[in-house]
């Protein structure tokens, strides 16, 4: 291969990663086969916990089958090797005894940690109600520091996929884009727009039927039962775009409850969020006033 199709290969290559990366985070990627590292604090620590987790259990895995092989093959009867006589032996018991203890205990210390700082919300700058209805997600932000808001919105699946999901021979190639088989069927009508680098809290509770709000790439999935309020947090660094889905049971169309969290700078946020109450507060001061009776 020349050089300059190494250098097309490349750029090619790079450009396809950052297509991936940039746009759709949550995306799975092709051949992909362990977790994503995700945007907040909270998913980069699980991910950390998980591959220590995956290390130690490799090591495991190559001390016990080593030994097995080991045994097999050299110690086989072919061999003219004679059997042990001996019952037990107190040393290596205590040995296969305590190591695993003590492995459990170095592996529950962080993931207990980790456990206390997702359910610790206080300290949050803003708090987003979410509520889960069949088959779609309310939204209503509360406050933003000591201001109060009333911005409340429906998410659900967006027209174009809605419309692409019920043709019966799949995607149909005049309402689906070229490129937007990637988020087919992941796709909003109003994604839920965050600040960044916020310590945001979400409160979460059902309509109808128990739901759950689920973004992987933000570490944590939340149940959205009907007469319970679940609340969690999250703080996203990067800017972008991340898709989740409902990931309990609800209703014969559970599949089509996508979850799209718009992540934007904070002036950018703030802009938004005013835009929205604004919008919303129109009606009541353009309503015209009501026409007063009079005497017949």
């Amino acid at each position: 291969m020349t050089r300059s199709r190494l250098g097309l290969t490349a750029a090619s290559t790079a450009a396809l990663m950052a297509t991936y990366v940039g746009s759709a985070l949550a995306l799975s990627q092709p051949w992909q086969l362990n977790m994503a590292p995700g945007v907040t604090e909270t998913s980069r620590t699980v991910y950390n916990i998980h591959m220590i987790g995956l290390i130690v259990c490799c090591v495991i895995g190559l001390l016990v089958f080593g030994a097995m092989f080991v045994a097999m093959f050299k110690f086989r009867k072919s061999k003219g090797v004679k059997p042990a006589t001996w019952s037990h032996n107190t040393v290596a018991e205590i040995i296969w005894t305590v190591v695993p203890i003590f492995t459990l205990v170095i592996l529950a210390w962080p993931a207990t940690n980790v456990m206390v700082k997702m359910a610790y919300t206080e300290d949050s700058q803003m708090t987003v109600k979410i509520t889960g209805y069949q088959w779609k997600w309310g939204y209503d932000y509360m406050n933003w520091g000591d201001k109060p808001y009333h911005v409340h919105f429906i998410s659900k699946l967006d027209a174009v996929s809605d419309r692409t999901r019920q043709l019966k021979s799949g995607l149909d190639p005049y309402a689906v884009k070229q490129g937007d088989e990637q988020t087919y069927l992941l796709d909003v009508d109003h994604p839920l727009v965050v600040p960044t680098d916020t310590k945001i809290r979400f409160v979460v509770t059902g309509d109808d039927v128990i739901h759950a709000w689920w973004v992987p790439q933000l570490g944590w999935k939340q149940d959205a039962i009907p007469g319970i309020i679940n609340d969690a947090w999250t703080s996203i660094h990067d800017p972008g775009l991340y898709r989740g889905q409902c990931a309990e049971l609800c209703g014969q169309d559970h599949g089509f409850m996508p979850i799209v969290v718009k992540a934007v700078p904070k002036e950018e946020f703030l802009s938004w969020l005013d835009g929205q109450e604004a919008s919303a507060a129109k009606p009541a001061t353009n309503a015209a006033p009501a026409a007063t009776p009079t005497a017949g």
